[in-house]
């Protein structure tokens, strides 16, 4: 239901405005509250509102970490026009536009929904990652450091979004660790961790599947519709079952876990018994493309 979904342009924003809700929900309810740091442009933005507030009075209600996060993100914005495409970018700026809004607007309690900060870190890391892997794979990024990974990632680079958070805010909680407390950066970072780890697992087009198809279907349609439909190149040869004797083809194709589900659907319309094989979590080298949207 989630992948149709996905085909609708509009359904399609919609559902990354969604992903950058929980984002901000998981952040200013678990996070804000027992005073820890979230990792990137965020945190940056956190980390001066933090600066700005020791030295001038601040308005009530409204946290300007959100308004500081816009503009420390439109140069970013720059560059994934550029680099990303243009819909991806109008996609961007909007999504950027309501994580701005709701980190500035949802009001973080007054005291901690857990006593335990650990336990913060866990629910703040797995629904705020959750919300950034479901924007990612709705073809929108909150900005940020997501851009810059999706960048790397379709440059071929070995980081995921996750990976490329991950290595940016070392530097940042050292920076915490300096300007506030160890304890502070400590536990910042456990959450940034539990949040990345979900925006890998969340977000589809980051994660590599391998598959293998068995089909008696020995027509070459099949893999020129794949190949039409997917830009995957098929690579394929003729097998023998061992239990039945009889004549097969053997397809591999390399895809996203986003795409799987069309692939299967191109292949079953070909072939209803076709059978299949997946390896999820592949590594993959060399000409294989990169998909953000």
């Amino acid at each position: 239901m989630l992948h149709k979904a996905m085909q609708n342009r509009w359904t399609r924003l919609l559902i990354g405005i969604l992903g950058t809700f929980i984002n901000a929900a998981g952040v200013n309810y678990f996070i804000v509250p027992v005073g820890l740091y979230s990792g990137g442009i965020l945190g940056v933005s956190q980390l001066l509102r933090t600066l700005i507030a020791g030295r001038v009075p601040l308005p009530a209600g409204v946290d300007i970490a959100g308004a500081l996060y816009m503009l420390l993100n439109l140069p970013l914005i720059l560059l994934a026009w550029r680099a990303l495409g243009r819909v991806f970018v109008v996609r961007t700026l909007v999504c950027t536009a309501t994580s701005s809004f709701f980190y500035s607007v949802i009001t973080a309690p007054a005291a901690p929904i857990l006593e335990e900060r650990i336990a913060c870190c866990l629910v703040g890391g797995i629904i705020g990652g959750l919300g950034l892997g479901v924007t990612l794979t709705a073809g929108c990024s909150s900005g940020g450091l997501d851009i810059l990974g999706l960048w790397l990632a379709k440059r071929g680079s070995h980081f995921t979004v996750g990976r490329f958070s991950i290595s940016f805010n070392a530097v940042l909680y050292a920076l915490c660790a300096f300007l506030f407390d160890l304890q502070t950066a400590l536990y910042s970072l456990i959450y940034n961790i539990f949040s990345m780890f979900m925006v890998d697992r969340a977000h589809q087009q980051g994660i590599n599947v391998q598959v293998f198809i068995f089909t008696r279907n020995e027509d070459a349609e099949m893999p020129r519709k794949i190949m039409q439909g997917l830009g995957r190149g098929v690579t394929y040869w003729e097998g023998l079952g061992a239990y039945t004797g009889k004549q097969i083809r053997v397809m591999c194709v390399a895809v996203s876990k986003f795409e799987e589900e069309d692939l299967r659907r191109i292949v079953l319309d070909e072939d209803p018994h076709a059978f299949f094989i997946v390896h999820e979590g592949v590594r993959i080298e060399g000409n294989f493309i990169r998909k953000v949207s």
